[in-house]
């Protein structure tokens, strides 16, 4: 299985670049906070329960009014987000330039723009995914934008826009894998997923017999295999020969499979989820003024992202999904 990291040297070179640990930042973390939480708003939309699960990508009604979250971001003269900095097409550091690029990256800076009048106004903190919740409840970082599955778990801890892309899970392994998909073909199998990620979630719901959790005997010689920091840390395991199969979003394993021609999407997305930008609860002017900056988003700014970051990797998508609002 050594043999088999020929080829992934793209790969390999951007593990390096990206440091695959949990503690990159890449301007550091602030101890303190970074603002209020708040209100206000206005604007009528596609109606949905705000009182169920029914509908968990329904958000607050979009506006353009300031309210304390807004003003503090105006005073510092920065958006802070977070976002990844190792997922080649979404939010990914450019080995030419050094400079963070992709779809999450283009959205991000088009909420600093509308906020602060230019896109260059914000601070990119890279985080893991299994920090994504922890940064916002601490207020280090505003905003997160890092392909964040809004769910019925997550609206408890955090509160979303509405959403700005369509993806599911599926199944990552080598061409000549006897692995077909998300099916039985996993028994046996051994699976890397990121902690805190839906993909974990499947799995701890059903693995189909794949070994998918790593065993924690109290030493400190405990190594995480397959349940990893960052998705693309299992990218490299699977590289490596210490995993056969990963699942992870379709759109996130679509970037990793242009990196390498020797593994490919197994089966069909399972499941249906929606990208959401994440905010901390009670931010509420700030959830709504991205929302905002969503509607004009999808009317143009969207397309030109898609075609730029995704198309090539992820056809046939026509445009972003319908945002849902809530009543109450």
């Amino acid at each position: 299985m050594a043999r088999r990291t020929r080829g992934w040297g793209g790969v390999a070179a951007m593990a390096a670049a990206c440091g695959l640990t949990a503690g990159l930042t890449l301007v550091p973390l602030s101890q303190g906070g970074l603002g209020s939480s708040a209100v206000s708003g206005a604007s009528g939309a596609v109606p949905a329960k705000a009182d169920t699960c029914e509908s968990p990508e329904a958000s607050l009604p979009p506006s353009a009014a300031d309210g304390p979250s807004i003003a503090a971001i105006k005073a510092r003269g920065k958006l802070v987000v977070g976002v990844d900095q190792n997922s080649y097409r979404w939010g990914y550091r450019n080995p030419a330039t050094g400079t963070l690029e992709g779809f999450d990256i283009d959205l991000a800076r088009a909420i600093a723009a509308d906020i602060l009048g230019s896109p260059e106004a914000v601070i990119f903190r890279a985080i893991p995914t299994n920090q994504r919740i922890a940064v916002l409840e601490s207020e280090k970082v505003d905003l997160v934008v890092r392909t964040m599955t809004i769910n019925c778990k997550r609206i408890q801890q955090v509160a979303f826009s509405t959403a700005y892309f369509q993806a599911g899970q599926q199944v990552l392994a080598p061409k000549k894998s006897p692995v077909t998909g998300y099916n039985p073909t996993l028994s046996g199998k051994r699976v890397c997923s990121a902690e805190g990620s839906t993909a974990y979630e499947a799995l701890a719901r059903n693995s189909f017999g794949a070994t998918f959790e790593d065993e924690d005997d109290g030493t400190k010689d405990d190594k995480d295999v397959y349940t990893v920091p960052n998705q693309l840390d299992c990218l490299v395991r699977l590289q490596m020969g210490e995993v056969d199969a990963i699942v992870t979003d379709n759109a996130l394993a679509a970037g990793q499979a242009a990196q390498d021609p020797a593994v490919e999407l197994k089966g069909k997305p399972f499941t249906t989820e929606y990208y959401g930008v994440a905010a901390k609860l009670g931010k509420d002017d700030l959830v709504r003024r991205v929302n905002h900056v969503l509607v004009e988003y999808r009317a143009g700014a969207w397309t030109q992202a898609y075609n730029k970051w995704l198309r090539a990797d992820l056809p046939g998508i026509s445009g972003p999904p319908a945002p849902k609002y809530r009543t109450s």
